[in-house]
């Protein structure tokens, strides 16, 4: 189930959403593999940090973050991954690594990368290892108010 915060917040916005259930698994691309998809299909978050600030960055499963575009597209002096002890207690209700990406839930700016915006949904982890939830991009944007950034490369 998605976490609580989330689902409350999907239901009071009125967001039509799917959840969908599969294996435990650790990693998007081992996600977007246990449910058939192709890893550009399933968004991933990323946990960064922005001049000292942590921020979200959402990316297909199946790319990689560029730094060095990230941080001159958005002129910041430095934009690097985030180490996890520095955010695991952030996400309550959320396992480790599986935080949805609804920064705006959570009092952190999100960025997203400019190739999700052309898909018509985007699938993401609920909170667990073991769920996702689909909804329209369109809605999504309209909840989080996502910094669209080009910031990733796809990765071999």
């Amino acid at each position: 189930m998605p976490t609580k915060k989330l689902k409350e917040f999907l239901d009071s916005n009125n967001v039509k959403y799917i959840t969908m259930s599969h294996s435990k698994a650790y990693t998007a691309q081992q996600v977007a593999a246990s449910i058939h998809i192709k890893g550009k299909k399933l968004a991933k978050t990323v946990m960064i940090t922005i001049d000292g600030s942590m921020a979200m960055a959402v990316l297909p499963a199946s790319y990689k973050v560029d730094f060095d575009k990230f941080r001159d597209f958005i002129k910041a002096d430095q934009v690097e991954l985030a180490p996890e002890q520095e955010f695991k207690d952030r996400f309550p209700g959320c396992e480790a690594g599986a935080m949805p990406p609804f920064g705006n839930l959570y009092q952190m700016d999100v960025y997203v990368a400019a190739s999700l915006v052309e898909d018509e949904d985007i699938l993401f982890n609920s909170g667990s290892h073991t769920e996702l939830i689909k909804m329209a991009y369109k809605d999504f944007e309209d909840l989080t108010k996502p910094n669209i950034v080009r910031f990733s490369y796809k990765s071999v």
